[in-house]
């Protein structure tokens, strides 16, 4: 009987010291030294894998006890797929209520204003969180492929800074920067002004990527739709380099000749009339504005004053004083 009774005794020790082993460790600091982790949990990820991958790392010292209460608790069946930003001052019980509620890392990635189809799609390529599936789609190709209307893919993509979690695919990107300019676009064309020289909200967004090529001073864009707006009713040809420059490609080397000007392109707005058949590059909400809140001007021409900025004249007489006095005096 006293050998029954001392067995019991130190069962019943035994039990008490791994319940308060298993306690103090659920309860305790994942280690000592504080060091922020990040945790990657996946589609298949199990508890015992995360814990062995804890224990690899030296956060997790019993992932036994760790493993076992999430199974008691219900915890290994709520646990999310994400990547967490984590702390080694929290607990294993406190991980486990951290992976219950789904906490995936934003990304971010900006489409910057200007950037042409090409630039677009290389930036997309390069970007390493994005998952890629697009690389042996042609750009006549891009719109269809992202489900959108059939058409030309420049343009069409609303520069921003776009925030998305790892998984994110390169054509759920691209959808989302194309309804987010087709929204903007939309609410443009709703507030435009009456009586432009445009039909639709696609010559709107032509008109603006002639804008936001030609200057980067956001203060210049109306004055700059101003210009092409009296063009455009006047009937003269908008002139306008960047369209030049669009039409050679990825040829151009830098320096736009007098050649250039005389090359017919389908873009060359020296050589044809009205606008050139798509957008020249991607155009920021900005832009988009002003194109149909065009300045009240009666300027016609502008040139480059050398310092970032344009100054804008409403004579060929004024315009080419102005291209002596910052163009040719440099030269």
């Amino acid at each position: 009987m006293k050998i029954f009774l001392s067995l019991c005794f130190l069962i019943l020790c035994g039990l008490g010291y791994v319940a308060y082993d298993a306690h103090s460790f659920l309860n305790s600091p994942l280690s000592e030294e504080q060091r922020s982790f990040e945790l990657e949990v996946t589609s298949g990820d199990t508890v015992r894998g995360i814990g062995k991958r804890l224990a690899a790392d030296n956060l997790l010292k019993r992932p036994l006890w760790w493993e076992a209460y999430a199974r008691y608790s219900g915890a290994a069946r709520s646990i999310k797929t994400g990547e967490y930003p984590l702390s080694s001052a929290l607990t294993p019980i406190q991980v486990l209520t951290e992976l219950q509620v789904s906490k995936q890392r934003q990304y971010s990635f900006t489409v910057l204003e200007g950037w042409s189809i090409w630039q677009l799609r290389a930036a997309v390529e390069a970007n390493e969180v994005l998952e890629h599936t697009m690389q042996d789609v042609a750009d006549d190709d891009v719109m269809k492929f992202i489900g959108a209307a059939d058409g030309h893919p420049e343009g069409q993509f609303l520069p921003d800074t776009y925030h998305f979690p790892r998984g994110t695919t390169d054509v759920e990107f691209l959808k989302r920067a194309h309804d987010a300019l087709n929204a903007k676009l939309d609410d443009v064309w709703a507030n435009r002004q009456q009586g432009l020289p445009v039909s639709t909200p696609y010559e709107v967004l032509i008109m603006a990527s002639i804008i936001e090529k030609e200057t980067s001073i956001l203060e210049e864009h109306p004055m700059v739709s101003g210009v092409i707006v009296g063009r455009l009713r006047k009937g003269m040809r908008l002139q306008m380099d960047p369209t030049v420059i669009y039409g050679i490609g990825e040829n151009f080397n830098g320096d736009i000749t007098k050649r250039d000007l005389r090359t017919k392109t389908p873009y060359n707005t020296y050589t044809i009339d009205g606008l050139p058949p798509t957008p020249i590059a991607m155009t920021g909400a900005r832009a988009l504005e002003a194109a149909v809140n065009p300045t009240d001007t009666k300027a016609l021409f502008f040139v480059a004053d050398g310092t970032g900025g344009h100054v804008f004249t409403e004579t060929v007489e004024e315009h080419n004083k102005a291209v002596r006095k910052y163009i040719l005096r440099k030269k």
